[in-house]
């Protein structure tokens, strides 16, 4: 196999049958090329060999021996087996136990040298092996799920992770000991970067003298040149892309003269913040350009991004351009309808909306007035990406919370327009949108700055014993005047999962604990209408406190809201958690965010303890915590963590 090889179909190797290569295909595994970078997710040190005398219960070892005997017991229970093999070495004998695989006796038989891998048990009978890993000393492949660092592969299909190794083995065997690299020999040399081949060796079976720790932090040399390729390669494709979009022209070309600018004065309700007047700048000149814009709106929660983008919406619009605003849900979609029509109630503009839930005659009316033009602005949802609906002259779409759409929607928005401008906004950045940034295909825009009289809030980590302590503080806040938010991540209980729902404790919540004061609840599940009038409601001061799921994650602004209480929320991503929180904050006074929460798991307890203080308010951060004793407070955010390159797993 040479290396232009490297694309030859996964079929062709040894033991892959049609079977495993349609498995293979559908978890996109098509040619070698595939199946090599198709990388570790994680790495097991088992190149040490225990001697069985020193083996002790709860062990995770490895010892090589002869295979002293052999049972297959049959039992009771009908169709199912026990397989026994005593495996020996110069120091003692241990017996290893396989349920119900049967057809080890035709593999595992007498005399044959073995490696045996797992965790050391002990009964009533002695030490033993439950269901070990093993390999068979004879194979005619080198080693490669025993007696060395063994790589560990996500499962696809029916082809398991012991089946992958073993083609990863056969397809490297097979390659030359040298093939092309894909990288420039100025920037290896200048980085310091092993060649493609060595790379794709170790990254796959590293030496036994790796460091299992640096391993599974993706930090080897072969790693690491793995994921400057992957991320040149990609920013090549960016960069290319960007040069391609370049090239094409915007059949209109906005212009801005003293008219434009005394309309856009008309509507504004505040005076721009540094930061706002800085996007804006940025914005229009990008219009002004012959080239579509494709600019990022970064911003965190409150930071006034839906005011600039009406700014440069009435710029589209006085040069006779429609203007397309697409929000994520409903609710986030009725309140940017309503924020917007409320501005421009004074001006020649008319805003329409248009849902999923927009009644079929109504919505039939919409489609005419956007395909004539008489619609100037349209705010909507997934809706608006529909192929019935045509636009006279879209010269502006508006995307919010971008992330929470895929590429294929945005795109679709983007083509009902001739190469209009896109702008997209959000608070918070996921990895895709850091990449983007990073790598050259959006320019971007940032307000960090937050309107006058903004508070950062205030986020603490509560353990169960102060809850009574955080209830007594929201009934402070509640006879002050003020609201609060309590989010579930369940809308019902689940028997499966041991958390609390939002539909059963907004009974208790009313009841048992705020009986002085009106607790109301929202889901996802709810009718529009329904979530409508409690959201109307809670706006308008009617309901204190707002029992809810994630359907306020987005959107929802109530100034005068200033308690956020977020139960199980180590259940919640850091996206999700950042955006909970600024639901509060958003008026002139004092907010705080409560997360209750037991993670049980390392990469839970750092969403809710890693950089637990220190920073104000940034948009690269999500929900902020303190030390899980509720000792100090916080009043940002955790960053986002996480290796730079996602191997399979």
């Amino acid at each position: 196999m040479s290396s232009d090889t490297l694309e030859t179909p996964l079929q062709f190797l040894k033991g892959v049958g049609p079977r495993k290569a349609a498995d293979l295909k559908r978890a996109g595994l098509v040619t070698v090329e595939d199946l090599l970078y198709r990388l570790p997710f994680r790495y097991e040190d088992r190149s040490h060999m225990q001697p069985i005398v020193s083996l002790r219960p709860g062990m995770r070892a490895a010892v090589l021996g002869d295979i002293k005997s052999s049972q297959l017991a049959i039992t009771r229970r009908r169709g199912f087996k026990i397989f026994h093999a005593v495996i020996g070495d110069s120091s003692g004998a241990i017996r290893c136990t396989w349920m119900n695989q049967p057809y080890l006796q035709d593999i595992l038989k007498p005399h044959l040298a073995v490696v045996i891998f797992g965790d050391v048990k002990l009964d009533s009978t002695g030490l033993h092996f439950m269901n070990p890993e093993y390999e068979l000393m004879s194979d005619q492949l080198e080693s490669v799920k025993t007696a060395r660092i063994v790589p560990f592969y996500e499962k696809t299909g029916t082809v398991t992770p012991n089946m992958q190794r073993r083609m990863v083995r056969q397809a490297l065997d097979q390659l030359p000991s040298e093939i092309a690299d894909l990288l420039p020999t100025d920037i290896r040399a200048r980085l310091q970067l092993v060649p493609r081949r060595v790379a794709l060796e170790e990254a796959h079976f590293p030496p036994n003298e790796a460091e299992v720790e640096e391993l599974n932090a993706f930090r080897t040399p072969a790693q690491r040149r793995m994921i400057f390729e992957e991320f040149f390669l990609f920013q090549i494709g960016h960069a290319w892309r960007r040069h391609a979009t370049s090239m094409e022209l915007k059949p209109y070309v906005p212009k801005v003269d003293d008219r434009i600018r005394a309309s856009a004065a008309k509507i504004l309700p505040f005076k721009l913040t540094p930061g706002q007047r800085q996007s804006l700048k940025d914005i229009v000149e990008d219009m002004l350009r012959p080239e579509p814009m494709h600019r990022l709106l970064q911003g965190d929660v409150g930071a006034g991004k839906t005011i600039v983008a009406l700014l440069a919406a009435i710029v589209a619009m006085e040069n006779g351009l429609q203007v397309a605003f697409m929000a994520p849900t409903e609710i986030l979609a009725a309140q940017h309808f309503g924020n917007i029509a409320r501005l421009l109630s004074q001006s020649r503009f008319r805003v329409d909306m248009l849902t999923g839930s927009t009644p079929g005659l109504k919505k039939h009316t919409l489609h005419a007035h956007i395909e004539r033009g008489t619609t100037n602005l349209i705010v909507g949802t997934h809706a608006l990406v529909q192929e019935s609906i045509k636009f006279h002259k879209l010269g502006l779409v508006v995307i919010d919370e971008q992330h929470r759409f895929g590429v294929a929607q945005r795109a679709a928005l983007r083509a009902k327009g001739l190469r209009p401008d896109v702008l997209l906004m959000t608070a918070t950045p996921i990895p895709r949108t850091l990449a983007l940034t990073d790598y050259s295909e959006l320019d971007v825009s940032k307000i960090p700055d937050l309107p006058p009289g903004r508070k950062p809030v205030r986020t603490w980590v509560k353990p169960e014993s102060r809850r009574d302590e955080i209830y007594q503080l929201i009934r402070a806040q509640l006879d002050a005047g003020r609201q609060a938010y309590i989010i579930y991540p369940l809308i019902e209980g689940s028997e499966k999962i041991d958390l609390k729902s939002a539909t059963e404790m907004a009974d208790h919540l009313q009841t048992e604990i705020f009986p002085a004061y009106r607790v109301a609840l929202l889901h996802g599940r709810m009718k529009q209408d329904a979530k409508d009038k409690v959201m109307h409601a809670f706006s308008a001061g009617h309901i204190h406190i707002l029992v809810s799921t994630t359907v306020v994650e987005v959107g929802v602004d109530v100034p005068n809201a200033t308690v956020m209480v977020i139960e199980d929320a180590d259940r919640f991503g850091l996206s999700q958690l950042h955006q909970l929180r600024g639901r509060v904050g958003r008026g002139g006074g004092e907010s705080w965010c409560f997360l209750f929460a037991d993670p049980q798991t390392p990469e839970a307890e750092a969403r809710l303890t890693r950089n637990a203080s220190g920073c104000r308010s940034c948009t690269s951060c999500a929900a902020a915590s303190a030390a899980a004793s509720g000792s100090r407070t916080a009043s940002c955010c955790i960053r986002r963590r996480g290796p730079m390159m996602r191997a399979s797993g």
